[in-house]
């Protein structure tokens, strides 16, 4: 086994609160694209994969584990590309404030983030969220200082499941993909992991993914990041 050295975190529900930061972000953005039609809103919601029943979204439906042009190409398949850009450009403006502003740390997520940093762990955030909603984020959540790059779907020519985001943290930090951990609750977090190289796809069950959904392609799968340090720690222990 290779030895971690780096971590990639996803960053809506691995270390964020999705349903907390999101849902309110998600309605804003529905009302905004319906032009205030609450019946047109709710069908934008439930094409993107929010249940009613349940009040949340559906594992790998767009909204929890895809881009906003993602977004953008499903709630207005008929703009014009200069149309879908500007409208790109407003979700990106709505994401990056108020997903931002409303950010809620998932439970023992500071803590865990400071021990990881304490022990010498090289540290990113790879999302589907805009670059610069990501920066905003760990800002809210007081850790920006903690992480060497946060890089959203339009840091890198091919988002998640691609493996774009691996490449460039190993440029970045001078580590091979084999000594990188890939964090997520989504498939498309563990898929990259597996195109990418990585030494370790870690599932997290924090978010909107389901240990169904993720089992098949993740190495291990945890409650929550919380439980990271004490994998790591004995992964190395199994290596001495």
């Amino acid at each position: 086994m290779a030895e971690i050295k780096g971590i990639l975190f996803d960053k809506d529900g691995t270390l964020v609160d999705f349903n907390a930061t999101w849902l309110g972000v998600a309605d804003f953005m529905a009302m905004d694209a319906a032009e205030g039609d609450r019946w047109k809103a709710d069908r934008l919601l439930a094409a993107a994969g929010f249940d009613f029943a349940t009040k949340r979204f559906k594992p790998d439906s767009i909204f929890a584990s895809g881009t906003n042009m993602d977004v953008v190409e499903l709630w207005f398949p008929r703009l014009s590309e200069e149309d879908q850009m500007l409208a790109v450009a407003r979700f990106n403006e709505i994401t990056s404030m108020q997903g931002s502003a409303m950010a809620v740390a998932l439970p023992g997520i500071v803590e865990t983030l400071g021990i990881l940093h304490g022990k010498s762990y090289r540290l990113g955030v790879a999302t589907n969220d805009s670059t610069t909603g990501a920066e905003k984020t760990l800002l809210t959540l007081g850790v920006a200082q903690l992480f060497d790059a946060a890089y959203g779907y339009d840091a890198v020519a091919n988002p998640k499941p691609a493996p774009d985001t691996i490449l460039a943290f190993c440029d970045l930090t001078a580590l091979k993909p084999s000594a990188i951990a890939m964090v997520g609750d989504s498939r498309h977090d563990l898929e990259m992991a597996r195109v990418g190289g990585c030494g370790l796809a870690i599932g997290v069950l924090s978010g909107t993914g389901t240990r169904e959904s993720l089992s098949q392609v993740a190495d291990v799968i945890l409650e929550s990041v919380a439980d990271l340090p004490e994998l790591l720690s004995a992964r190395v222990s199994e290596t001495i």
